[in-house]
């Protein structure tokens, strides 16, 4: 399979990281498109074969540096699809459980359950052995599972 094909298919998975990191659409696009630009402007490190983490880091990175950027008073983001009572209150539900956990650990679910990122990138990504990333998602789900007994 070509590395390029690899690349395309992770575009939705990165936004998808931006848009958690940053909570705006037009920023975790233009943020997404930048990482994609430096991905391949670099062409000595996509060779390592650690595509994934590269990706990450740069993504990471990018968004650190917009998070602290001045931003102008702005409205929120419309729903775009309408929902029903109750997904509307589960999507708000589990929200407000997500918001309680460290943003670490809101992190490593993100990537592991919601962009699927192997555990060994996971791993190289936060420096941290495979047993400790195992035991940072577990403690992570039982603290969300926890906070969403109550509300659902």
């Amino acid at each position: 399979m070509d590395k390029i094909t690899d690349i395309e298919e992770q575009y939705d998975k990165i936004y998808r990281y931006c848009y958690f990191k940053l909570h705006c659409r037009e920023a975790a696009e233009d943020v997404t498109q930048e990482t994609f630009l430096r991905f391949l402007a670099n062409h000595t490190y996509r060779d390592t074969g650690q595509v994934l983490q590269y990706l990450y880091s740069i993504a990471r990175n990018l968004c650190i540096n917009e998070y602290h950027k001045p931003k102008p008073d702005a409205l929120p983001d419309e729903l775009e699809t309408p929902f029903s009572e109750d997904t509307l209150l589960t999507t708000i539900s589990l929200q407000d459980a997500l918001s309680k956990l460290d943003p670490d650990e809101r992190e490593l679910l993100l990537l592991r359950y919601a962009n699927e990122v192997p555990v060994t990138v996971i791993c190289r990504m936060f420096q941290l052995s495979r047993f400790a990333v195992y035991r940072k998602i577990s403690k992570a789900l039982r603290k969300l599972q926890d906070r969403l007994k109550d509300v659902l």
